[in-house]
């Protein structure tokens, strides 16, 4: 079998693409250098060419053009001085720039077997359009060494520079490069028309985070200390409840069938236990108190009278019934209070702390870090030319409370190429990072890129829902949750409301929450070929009405209305739609 190295090249200056990290630029799923690296997996060697990438393997080898950003030959040159100092350097190099989002693994091999079957020195892809791509090629190792050796400078070379007489030009699919916004722009819209890529549906997102999400680790809180949090094992009862018989209604403990001589003592709840009654005793008690030994039942006052001589008597027409809780009428110790998945709710710590029980092993609460982003986007102070207000960013924290996550911090994020990846790499302190802005896709939208440099698994690329089509989804390799959401306003409060549930219950355990449904008055004004969101009304009548336009550039549209509702594509006037009730 032929030994075949590999050189990728991964820097340059990208002026095209404002100066953003091209090779790190996301496509389907994976940065552009990922796609390259993966066509050479089969490779003996390989070398990436460009900055220093700490996240590459340490079987990557890399090296850096002098000096940077000095053009393709220079990076090749450097890729070739690493490769000599290898013990046994292949006879065939492949070099390839790492800018295809296409770029397959059987592609390289179409050249390869050119190469070995032609004996030329070098074979090169052409597009569709047969145009040459001098930068997905197969060489022989001295056809390329001699051909650097040749120049008198390497800086600023073209590609044609070393091009050799004997080629073989072959043609192939998915070597289109992208060297300019509107070209990534493109591939992305190619790589959205697959089925394999199609944007995802609201409820199928839902289920992805419900399912897939890596769930935090289980830890022993305190029950009271752990709103938000959601049981990790059944909950069990320590105690029995009632603890002891006790009186369910104010009124007489009797023992016998009656009339019954009332003694002077009086049972009050928390107060001492009145001594043991004889058949014919009755004793004054209260809802809550201790009922003595011997008694037989507890006849509440309005079913009973008081003679002069101080006999107790039921009333004719009273009915009879017992109003004593017996000890464990409710549970017994080891009885199961709640199964595992329970969000921890007030309901939830009332019934522990009635059960004896102080500490639970849960899961949560998601702690979670909110990165606002754009370099128009001002907090405080005053505005200047081109700012906006951030007009979300200051009630995430309270929108997050709705859904139980607690809001560690809030940091500003300027529009960088690689401002994202020190923000993703200090994501190991919280549970969930939720980024506002940055997810469009543009040359200035990086963190799609810098989930792909930062080798996350991505869960949800885009919703099928309008707002929030370009949210993303991902789960970093420390087990932190990344959710990106659109940069506009409504879009962002819109699909937080909409997708935070899942999250909790996917990281948490949590068992997620019915959906409420109720007919919409106007769904055939609202709906469309694609699913919508919007704020919407209740009807006295029963169900709701939905605003068919709004502004979303900003949240008064939320004002005056109960919540949101998730009207389906083609809906009609009167359909059952989803309603998401707006946080008080």
């Amino acid at each position: 079998m032929t030994t075949v190295d590999a050189i990728v090249l991964a820097g340059g200056r990208a002026t095209r693409m404002g100066g953003v990290d091209k090779p790190a630029i996301v496509v389907g799923g994976q940065s552009m250098l990922d796609a390259a690296l993966g066509a050479v997996a089969d490779c003996a060697r390989t070398v990436v060419v460009g900055p220093q990438r700490p996240e590459l393997p340490p079987e990557i080898l890399q090296a850096q053009e002098i000096p940077a950003g000095a053009g393709p030959v220079a990076a090749i040159a450097a890729g070739l001085g690493v490769l000599a100092g290898c013990d046994f350097p292949a006879g065939l190099i492949v070099v390839l720039a790492a800018d295809m989002p296409f770029l397959t693994a059987p592609a390289i091999d179409e050249l390869l077997r050119h190469a070995l079957e032609s004996g030329s020195d070098a074979v090169f892809a052409a597009d569709e359009s047969g145009r040459p791509q001098y930068l997905v090629g197969v060489w022989r190792r001295a056809a390329l060494t001699a051909a650097v050796s040749r120049l008198e400078s390497l800086v600023n070379q073209p590609m044609k520079a070393l091009v050799p007489v004997d080629t073989v030009m072959v043609p192939l699919a998915g070597v289109a490069d992208c060297d300019t916004p509107d070209q990534v722009r493109h591939a992305r819209e190619a790589v959205e028309q697959t089925t394999a890529n199609t944007p995802m549906t609201l409820d199928e997102a839902r289920s992805v985070l419900r399912h897939t999400v890596s769930q935090l680790t289980p830890r022993s809180a305190a029950i009271r200390a752990a709103r938000g949090a959601a049981l990790a094992e059944p909950l069990l009862a320590a105690d029995a409840l009632p603890r002891f018989d006790v009186s369910a209604m104010d009124g007489y403990a009797v023992s016998g069938d009656g009339p019954w001589q009332v003694r002077r003592d009086i049972g009050f709840a928390g107060g001492q236990r009145p001594v043991g009654l004889l058949t014919g005793e009755a004793v004054r008690i209260a809802t809550g108190a201790h009922v003595p030994d011997g008694t037989t039942t507890v006849v509440r006052d309005e079913f009973v009278r008081v003679d002069e001589s101080g006999v107790l008597h039921r009333l004719p027409d009273a009915p009879v019934r017992d109003d004593v809780r017996r000890r464990g009428e409710d549970w017994l110790p080891g009885t199961e209070i709640a199964p595992a998945g329970t969000p921890v709710h007030a309901a939830l710590v009332s019934a522990a702390a009635s059960a004896e029980v102080r500490t639970a092993l849960v899961r949560g609460p998601v702690r979670a870090r909110i990165v606002m982003t754009g370099d128009e986007i001002r907090s405080e102070g005053p505005l200047h030319a081109g700012q906006t207000r951030d007009s979300i960013g200051p009630i995430l924290p309270d929108l997050l409370a709705w859904h139980g996550v607690q809001t560690q911090d809030r940091v500003h994020l300027r529009d960088a190429a690689n401002a994202f990846d020190e923000v993703l790499a200090a994501a190991s302190d919280c549970d969930l990072l939720v980024i506002v802005g940055a997810t469009g896709g543009g040359a200035a939208d990086q963190l799609r890129a810098a989930l792909g440099r930062a080798r996350a698994g991505v869960l949800v690329r885009r919703l099928r829902l309008r707002p929030g089509g370009s949210t993303v989804v991902a789960q970093l390799r420390s087990g932190a949750v990344v959710l990106g959401l659109p940069g506009n306003p409504f879009a962002a409060v819109a699909t937080l409301l909409a997708l935070s549930p899942a999250l909790v219950s996917g990281l948490t355990g949590a068992t997620h929450e019915r959906v409420l449904l109720g007919p919409l008055a106007n769904a055939g004004e609202i709906s469309g070929p694609v699913a919508r969101i919007v704020p919407a009304r209740a009807v006295p009548t029963g169900g709701w009405v939905g605003d068919a336009s709004i502004r979303t550039a900003h949240l008064a549209g939320l004002l005056y209305r109960d919540g949101l509702v998730v009207v389906p594509a083609e809906a009609r006037d009167g359909d059952p739609v989803e309603f998401i009730p707006l946080p008080g």
